[in-house]
């Protein structure tokens, strides 16, 4: 299938621009890149309340729904940004739009980034972030019983890694993981890195640079690395996938739902046709934004 329109414009000014690499970027170039990116996001929801606060060294920032009847369910998300940009300053509009439409606390926990922070860093901060939110379940309004885990990117790859941290733990497990266009392989392996590497904005190398610098000197075969490969998904709650045609993560996402399909966990998996990674948050340029927003609050409603 051809390009959305609006994707289409993007990706032929990328390569009219003679695809710019993000490794010849500062960090602070590429996170203010970021930023700018957000006028292709689409409106701004107004109808939730936002507030942020620490708490426990995490920070935490949460939209909910103007007319509350509590507990409501909760979607715990970690954004994208290759571990090394992103936050809420980026993603915003789209949790706005989530607690809206899901009707449910979207609860944003921002770990800390690479170069500054390695890994495990941001690992450790998605997973008591996570504990937190569920420790406090009464004091956030939240049932507890029905936290989602989700994330783009990155964040979909720190979703995945605090449920099987949690799982190994037996403490407690979210209800359900929603996992968009997530980061699952740090050795490259799949050919989609190939076929989709070079022309689609969000590149081979804006991915594998942001992998360079948050793992540093982990091996990239590390099952925290590369949670892809890993053989203990058994036992996991049901997870949804959502990938992108023109993503150098396309084979990885579908590879992820065969696995764990092998592994008896509950996954179903969507693709979304004519688009690119990152195109969660280009619903001012796409209709596939808007409809996946539409199916990501849907599940989280419960």
């Amino acid at each position: 299938m051809a390009l959305e329109a609006g994707i289409a414009e993007l990706v032929n000014g990328f390569i009219a621009a003679g695809r710019p690499s993000s490794r010849t970027q500062s960090i602070e170039e590429r996170r203010a890149g970021y930023v700018a990116s957000t006028v292709l996001a689409g409106d701004k929801e107004m109808r939730v309340q936002t507030r942020s606060f620490e708490h426990e060294g995490i920070r935490f920032w949460v939209a909910s729904p103007l007319l509350l009847s509590n507990p409501r369910p909760a979607v715990i998300y970690y954004h994208g940004g290759c571990f090394i940009s992103g936050g809420v300053t980026t993603h915003e509009k789209q949790l706005r739009q989530l607690a809206y439409q899901g009707n449910c606390h979207v609860i944003a926990v921002e770990y800390r980034q690479a170069p500054e922070f390695t890994y495990p860093t941001a690992h450790d901060d998605a997973l008591k972030g996570a504990d937190i939110v569920w420790r406090n379940a009464s004091l956030f309004g939240i049932n507890p019983n029905q936290i989602t885990l989700a994330g783009d990117s990155a964040g979909g790859h720190l979703a995945l890694v605090t449920t099987l941290r949690l799982k190994k733990s037996g403490q407690w497990l979210p209800a359900q993981l929603l996992l968009i266009y997530p980061m699952l392989d740090a050795t490259a392996s799949c050919e989609s890195y190939i076929r989709n590497g070079e022309d689609y904005v969000i590149t081979r190398d804006t991915l594998l640079s942001g992998y360079e610098m948050y793992l540093a000197d982990l091996p990239r075969e590390h099952p925290e690395a590369s949670p892809l490969w890993r053989d203990d998904f058994n036992g996991l709650p049901p997870v949804h996938i959502i990938t992108a045609e023109y993503d150098p993560l396309y084979d990885e996402g579908k590879e992820l739902h065969r696995r764990m399909q092998n592994q008896r966990v509950n996954c179903s998996h969507q693709e979304y046709a004519g688009v690119i990674h990152g195109f969660f948050q280009l619903a001012g340029i796409s209709a596939s934004a808007r409809r996946v927003m539409n199916d990501v609050a849907r599940r989280v409603a419960f």
